[in-house]
């Protein structure tokens, strides 16, 4: 019940405040409640490559993501069965226009329900805290709030993270609605093959027409094992989306 407490007061704070935001592409994945063990550290090594995306900037001085390679250490530790601290660094780029830079770093706490894995609906909430450079993000502090939603129905998992991102700035309505679904085939305990779907449909107060909207389908293939691996090819489905986008996550315990 305290725990409820808690990440209810984080809720009200965090939707209470305004949001004007830029879709992120340091990481990409959709969030399933699981969570490093008690006093377990954990490194996730997210790496996407963009062979052929948006040619524009999203504002003057920003990351261009056409042939852009952008990545993230994500670094996590186990403090109880129900929470997770984590912390993102460093966020980097390499794009065609600007070379290698350093674009900022993230706090994550990590919510969920204990044992997400053996439980058949499972939930949680993930937020996190970011510092931007200036080239990744026009506002320097903004936020996410991932609810985390699912169902093990073995050997299907159906998995919804309805995000809303917020800049602090322009009130509720100001929210950006940037949601990603996950539905998973389990080919073995080790193997499995997924669509994932990431969509960013403007704010929550004006949200954008269909076509105004952006939206990529990716297929992937994830390895469970002392390694975790999972790779992906995403293809835009509208014109505000990157056209094609590779990514690559590596998972490990570190003790």
């Amino acid at each position: 019940m305290a725990t409820a407490s808690r990440m209810g007061l984080v809720l009200a704070v965090l939707f209470g405040m305004p949001r004007f935001a830029i879709a992120q592409a340091d990481e990409i994945q959709v969030y399933d409640g699981g969570l490093a063990g008690v006093g377990v550290f954990n490194l996730t090594w997210h790496n996407n490559y963009t062979p052929d995306g948006l040619t524009e900037s999203a504002f003057p001085g920003a990351v261009v993501s056409d042939q852009a390679l952008v990545g993230v250490m994500e670094w996590a530790y186990g403090v109880n069965s129900w929470f997770e601290a984590g912390l993102y660094l460093p966020l980097y780029s390499i794009d065609k226009d600007q070379g290698l830079t350093v674009n900022g770093a993230k706090l994550r706490t990590l919510f969920a329900v204990p044992n997400a894995a053996d439980r058949t609906f499972f939930y949680g909430a993930n937020f996190e805290f970011s510092y931007n450079a200036k080239r990744w993000d026009p506002r320097r502090i903004t936020s996410e709030i991932r609810p985390i939603i699912g169902w093990h129905l073995d050997p299907i998992d159906l998995i919804v993270n309805p995000i809303l991102d917020t800049t602090y700035e322009g009130g509720l309505g100001n929210l950006e609605v940037v949601p990603a679904m996950r539905l998973a085939y389990n080919i073995s305990p080790t193997w499995a093959v997924a669509v994932e779907e990431y969509a960013d449909l403007g704010l929550l107060d004006d949200l954008l027409p269909g076509a105004e909207q952006a939206h990529q389908l990716y297929g992937c293939l994830n390895y469970v094992g002392r390694v975790e691996v999972e790779a992906g090819v995403g293809f835009g489905l509208t014109d505000a989306a990157d056209s094609l986008t590779l990514k690559l996550i590596l998972a490990a315990d570190l003790n």
